[in-house]
């Protein structure tokens, strides 16, 4: 009897312990698509506020301080997030650009 016992509670551990064991592989698998997927979406925030940024101060000609800051901000999260490529050219576009307008200079 002791013997059909100690069986029955080991069968029971055992799925109990698979059980267990296949819901949290499975949160944790849903937790790196979750992950992936924000940081995907602020890869492409970002990456358009930098593009946004360029194509205006570009088009004006100078590109104010607090502006550069932001810029700076963003464009370090968006490396520190993976992100890379032709930003850094935007980037640094942005970054040569006069503070003032060149008739107020």
């Amino acid at each position: 009897m002791n013997e059909i016992l100690l069986s029955v509670l080991s069968c029971a551990a055992s799925s109990v312990i698979g059980g267990g064991l296949t819901y949290l592989f499975t949160r944790l698998k849903n937790g790196i698509k979750r992950e992936k997927a924000l940081t995907e979406g602020v890869l492409s925030l970002l990456r358009n506020q930098l593009v946004e940024y360029h194509d205006k101060y570009t088009g004006r000609g100078y590109c104010p301080i607090y502006v550069k800051e932001s810029a700076r901000h963003s464009y370090e999260a968006y490396h520190g997030l993976g992100g890379n490529g032709v930003i850094t050219k935007l980037y640094e576009d942005l970054m040569e650009l006069p503070e003032e307008a060149r008739d107020k200079a």
